[in-house]
């Protein structure tokens, strides 16, 4: 069916370039869209607010029982948001109003293309991972179209400058588009070649018109840049993706070498993503009918076993293409609108970590490396952070983040998210799992933890009566105890990161250095449990808690860490499971039910965990691309549920540490029977499960000779592994 609007979108994407196709026969649509393309808001030289002179005086009141010292740990700056991610433009090809009766539209997840055909009119588009280029092909007899870069998108500036060209050639044309942002040097440019077989082609008003022509091969690319761009030299390297000139023998052969083109870039396309996208898979046994309904009639079925394959084929899928030169954006690597919600940034202290949560067990590196990226690139910036804020060496992530700028200045009053100490450790722990699963340790991010440790060497140097190491001030994202300020001490999530840090540093650096991070882990306090038996989210006496939220920070121990779990630290874990069940869901956020999902599955409850995937697939969070909503009947365009779904399904049914293999942990009732394949461990084991009503069958492929343990529902056992010998091991009856 038709999208009239860009929300129900289908959705291709590169890591780099991605395009949203929507429209109707007579007016389609490719939004296309860049990671690079962040608009100017004043915010680009932004610092962090330098408040390491005033720190001993806020650190003596918070210790001294002041809950509302932390209010003057500012330098009382206004709200200031990163720079806004925004839509370049929208190739449009409006033809003459004519009647249609039969449109589809659809997008095949193992090639990225995306489709759409009435009659005999049929058009395919993709954007490449090997060319960097989107490709647009389209076949009708007699094709017609007018073909514009059109940049008039929901809250596209008035006062941006924009300038056109359309550029007749051999092949048929060039198109260009320049949009210059208002009182700034930066600028960005989209260039589309435009390869027509057969008709005449004649420039029109923005644009070109081609009439009565076999095919149009369209490729684009967009270039975010200081000063003027060499259009020419855009338009050449795209020419030069072209396998070879026309033929002279005639149109056919014409029309043969436009398709040869599209076919030898799609090639070079799918060899990349098709593999990457067909390493994992889930197969729930779903109804066979069920399973062919278009997932526009899917979404509508809540309760369907078919519905949960079809969100953890999309959510890959997405994820795959939301990932490249950075990790996905809230909005994932696309928007129609140049007002997105919350800059379209990327927020780090939940929804990155949680839309990235299955990078490593679903065989995605290429997930983690843009994750990666992003950090490696900021690092600098993180240093300014630590100094000015705190008077430290080492580093300080910022809680948000335009992909650019790593520094700290988005904060305000109910936000102080220059008091979040843990981010650094947080957003690290993906590359350490990665690490852990491929079984070889990235020099940088041996360097990076270093510079965590060190901050932490120098930050925790306040006791409490006992002794104990103080995280003061501290701050647990984004919620405050029920009588002080957002400020405080000792957050159950910055305990549970200040020690694994310090631990994983010394892990990557034995020698002295290991030995002084290791002591000092080890003087950090435990884990508060309170009144209500809960695992307390602010580990101070004095401190309560706040539970109806949208954030689960205090879980971290649980999640994605392996501090607190049902094996090794049982009273704690029931602790974090009580706290987990007088957890409230505040505004219904789609992040905040699967992290709930997340926790839950850690802590081997499947009902819970099915509870919370009921809340997401029954509260309509899912527009018809499979693409997500923030809160529930798809409002605000966000990534967050479709992007972080298949984590949830790949935790209640295998779980991994460096030493441990848990299966069928959490497996919700409604799914009794099923097949989970290609999973990747942190032993660095292959892993392929099926499981029934009557067991389970696990087939493991280790790439690494280890000695591990085996958790079912039975309970412990040892399992020695040797590289390249498969192990098949036999449950029973859960």
């Amino acid at each position: 069916m038709p999208a009239a609007r860009w929300e129900d979108a289908f959705l291709s994407g590169n890591g780099t370039h991605g395009v949203m196709v929507f429209g109707d026969p007579n007016d389609d649509r490719v939004v296309v869209n860049h990671h690079s393309l962040i608009r100017p808001n004043g915010s680009a030289d932004a610092r962090p607010p330098a408040l390491a002179h005033r720190l001993p005086e806020i650190q003596d009141r918070l210790l001294a029982g002041d809950v509302t010292a932390g209010e003057e740990f500012t330098d009382g700056r206004p709200l200031l948001w990163v720079q806004p991610f925004h839509p370049a433009f929208q190739v449009r090809l409006c033809r003459a109003a004519t009647e249609w009766r039969a449109y589809r539209r659809e997008v095949d997840f193992s090639t990225g293309v995306v489709g759409a055909e009435h009659g005999g009119w049929r058009s395919e588009v993709f954007v490449s991972r090997a060319d960097d280029v989107v490709v647009q092909y389209v076949t009708e007899p007699g094709l017609t179209v007018d073909v514009t870069l059109d940049h008039r998108l929901p809250g596209a500036p008035g006062d941006l400058a924009v300038g056109h060209s359309a550029v007749l050639t051999a092949e048929g044309a060039v198109l260009t588009l320049r949009a210059r942002y208002p009182d700034s040097d930066l600028a960005y440019t989209g260039v589309t070649l435009a390869v027509v077989t057969g008709g005449r082609t004649r420039t029109a008003l923005s644009g070109v018109r081609v009439e009565g022509a076999r095919s149009l091969l369209l490729l684009t690319r967009v270039r975010r840049h200081t000063g003027e761009l060499d259009a020419l030299a855009e338009a050449r390297e795209l020419r030069a993706l072209l396998p070879g000139a026309p033929s002279e023998a005639g149109a056919s052969a014409e029309a043969d070498a436009a398709e040869a083109a599209y076919a030898h870039l799609l090639a070079r396309h799918t060899a990349l993503h098709r593999p990457a996208y067909l390493r994992t898979a889930l197969d729930l046994h779903a109804d066979g009918t069920e399973r062919a309904l278009p997932g526009s009639e899917l979404v509508r079925l809540p309760k369907s076993p078919a519905l949960l394959e079809r969100l953890f084929a999309a959510g890959r899928y997405h994820l795959l293409s939301a990932a490249g030169t950075l990790p996905p954006r809230l909005t994932g690597l696309w928007t129609g609108d140049w007002d997105t919600a919350w800059s379209g940034a990327f927020t780090t202290d939940a929804n990155l970590n949680l839309q990235t949560a299955s990078a490593a067990a679903a065989a995605l590196p290429e997930v983690t490396e843009a994750h990666a990226a992003l950090i490696h690139g900021q690092l600098p910036h993180w240093r300014d952070n630590a100094r000015a804020i705190f008077g430290t060496r080492g580093v300080v992530a910022p809680a948000h983040t335009d992909g650019e700028s790593g520094h700290i200045y988005h904060l305000s009053r109910e936000y102080p998210l220059h008091a979040w100490t843990a981010g650094a450790d947080w957003l690290l722990k993906p590359l350490v799992d990665h690490d852990e699963t491929r079984g070889a340790r990235d020099p940088r991010l041996a360097a990076a933890l270093a510079e965590v440790a060190y901050f932490y060497e120098d930050f925790l140097t306040r006791t409490d009566d006992a002794g104990h190491l103080v995280i003061v001030p501290s701050y647990s994202p984004e919620n405050r105890p029920a009588h002080a300020s957002w400020i405080t001490l000792n957050a159950a999530m910055d305990l549970s990161a200040a020690r694994h840090a310090l631990r994983t540093a010394a892990d990557y650096h034995p020698g002295p250095d290991a030995e002084r991070w290791r002591a000092l882990a080890d003087r950090l306090p435990t884990h508060r449990v309170n009144a209500e038996g809960a695992l307390a989210e602010w580990a101070w006496p004095g401190l309560d808690d706040t539970y109806d939220h949208r954030h689960l920070s205090h879980l971290y121990g649980v999640w994605p860490l392996d501090e607190i779990n049902p094996y090794d630290t049982p009273e704690l874990a029931s602790a974090a499971h009580r706290a987990l069940e007088l957890r409230g869901a505040e505004n219904d956020s789609a992040h905040g039910h699967l992290h709930h999902a997340l926790v839950a599955a850690r802590l081997r409850d499947g009902e819970r965990v099915a509870g919370a995937l009921d809340n997401v697939l029954a509260g309509d969070f899912f527009h018809v691309s499979l693409m997500s909503g923030h809160y529930p009947n798809r409002h605000v365009y966000n990534a967050d549920a479709a992007h972080t779904l298949p984590a949830v399904l790949i935790e209640m049914l295998i779980q991994s540490t460096p030493d441990r293999l848990v299966l069928l942990p959490a497996v919700p009732a409604a799914y009794p029977s099923g097949e989970l394949r290609g999973i990747r461990t942190r032993f660095g084991a292959e892993v392929d499960l099926t499981w029934n009503p009557d067991g389970a069958t696990a087939v493991v492929r280790p790439g690494r000779t280890c000695r591990i343990e085996l958790m079912t529902s039975t309970g412990a056992r040892p399992l020695s592994l040797s590289a390249g010998e498969d192990r098949v091991l036999t449950l029973g009856p859960r």
